[in-house]
């Protein structure tokens, strides 16, 4: 029996290894039959990332283990991996195996984990590389898989030509499937419900909860107020059926009501503000609740990622929920997984993608009322978030300095609400939660 510890014990994003682990500071290979094995653990062969990666940066470790492992002359590399799954890193991570099988002239076989734990999503996708750093072959994104290779084959082996990149919006809508399913399935819940607003999120999230857990299992509560649009309601009805989803329509307009009755006194002289606007969004999820109560159901929070960085959401509101699907997934990237998802027959009406979004809490209300244009405000988020750019470093597309900072000091100002938020189903290089940890008071 042979086990090999891991040296290289990352502390950034969701990982947090010395908090548990000590890395191993002896290196050996070890011998099955005639192979002499260089066996590392995920970080153990990522001690830098290649120069063309997006993030042009490169992880410096004060030691490399396969440049120990390789005094020992191993006739392969075996990398064994929990790599989460980031649309941006597996061209990156690729290459990374591509060029350490290149450099030693070895063949390396990367394994990787598959399936969902909470929020991190690990999408297989394991390979073997012949000593030339070709691929030749890629296992399935998603998917168990299992394939044999006799050493002789995998050196002499060409390069599988059908080993492509893989498109992110298809890898993103099997990730998030794989998240949802997984998430039931391990918390021993099986059925779910979400607000069917007639707007894209709660569209496309509800369309991904269905086929991860079956029509059958979904239920979509629509909850109109005077404030939506007669088409919002008709969308909404036209997608559950097509589903085959449960639906049910609530009005919460007598609720709505009673509570501006019982607080006309309290707020006698004051004009009407985002304070009714979010007792509507409050009402909705106590309904929301109720239901996943009494039936024994998950909550599915369908706010998506635009809206949770700037804060344009409602604590206790359209924010509750047990599970976020959307929540790592760019406004104009949800537009694009709902092309994807209607790219055979049109599954989401025409209609709910091509309307103006709105959060429908007013009259004429529009989200640009608040917020700048998503194809102007997505790319900001981008750099600040992920790239972790300063302001000044920022490409603002022309919308000017101070769109910048605006952006920034809605991000900043609204941590608390994030960190009250259901957990988010990540899918980008830095999520929101655990992987990107920020001070809820500061003097930003």
């Amino acid at each position: 029996m042979f086990s090999t510890n891991k040296t290289l014990l990352p502390t950034n994003d969701v990982f947090d290894e010395y908090r548990y682990f000590e890395p191993e500071t002896e290196f050996k290979t070890f011998r099955y039959k005639d192979l002499n094995i260089a066996l590392t653990i995920c970080e153990d062969l990522w001690d830098e990332l290649p120069s063309d990666n997006e993030f042009g940066e490169k992880r410096l470790y004060g030691i490399s283990p396969m440049e120990e492992l390789i005094k020992n002359k191993p006739d392969i590399i075996i990398n064994i991996a929990a790599s989460p799954f980031s649309y941006k890193k597996f061209i990156a991570r690729e290459n990374i195996f591509r060029n350490k099988a290149n450099k030693y002239q070895l063949p390396v076989i990367f394994v990787n984990q598959t399936g969902a734990n909470t929020e991190l999503i690990f999408d297989g996708a394991s390979m073997a590389i012949n000593p030339e750093g070709k691929p030749v072959r890629q296992m399935p994104f998603f998917e168990e898989a299992v394939e044999t290779f006799s050493i002789d084959e995998l050196i002499s082996k060409p390069a599988d030509t059908e080993v492509q990149c893989a498109d992110p919006v298809a890898l993103i809508h099997k990730a998030l499937v794989t998240g949802i399913r997984d998430y039931f399935r391990k918390m021993n819940f099986k059925t779910a419900v979400l607000g069917l607003s007639g707007g894209i999120d709660s569209a496309v999230a509800l369309c991904l909860v269905a086929e991860a857990l079956g029509s059958e299992n979904t239920t979509a509560l629509l909850l109109p107020s005077r404030y939506s649009s007669g088409h919002s309601i008709s969308d909404s009805v036209k997608l559950a059926r097509t589903l085959g989803v449960r639906y049910e329509i609530i009005s919460i307009e007598k609720t709505f009501t009673v509570l501006e009755d019982a607080l006309s006194q309290l707020f006698a002289g004051k004009e009407s503000d985002v304070t009714e606007e979010n007792i509507q969004a409050r009402i909705r999820a106590t309904i929301l609740m109720a239901f996943a109560n009494k039936f024994g159901s998950i909550l599915i929070n369908a706010s998506n990622k635009s809206e949770a960085a700037v804060g344009y959401g409602t604590l206790y509101g359209d924010m509750a929920g047990g599970l976020s699907v959307l929540g790592d997934v760019y406004k104009t990237d949800v537009y694009l997984l709902a092309r994807h998802i209607n790219k055979e027959m049109e599954i989401i009406p025409e209609s709910i993608i091509s309307k103006p979004p709105s959060a429908e809490l007013k009259f004429n209300q529009l989200d640009t009322d608040s917020l700048p244009e998503y194809s102007i405000l997505d790319p900001i988020l981008y750099q600040y978030i992920e790239l972790q750019k300063p302001a000044d470093s920022i490409d603002h597309q022309g919308a000017g300095r101070h769109t910048v900072d605006r952006i920034i000091k809605m991000i900043n100002s609204t941590e608390y609400k994030r960190y009250q938020a259901p957990p988010v189903l990540r899918i980008s290089s830095k999520a929101f939660g655990n992987g990107r940890k920020m001070p809820l008071v500061a003097l930003y």
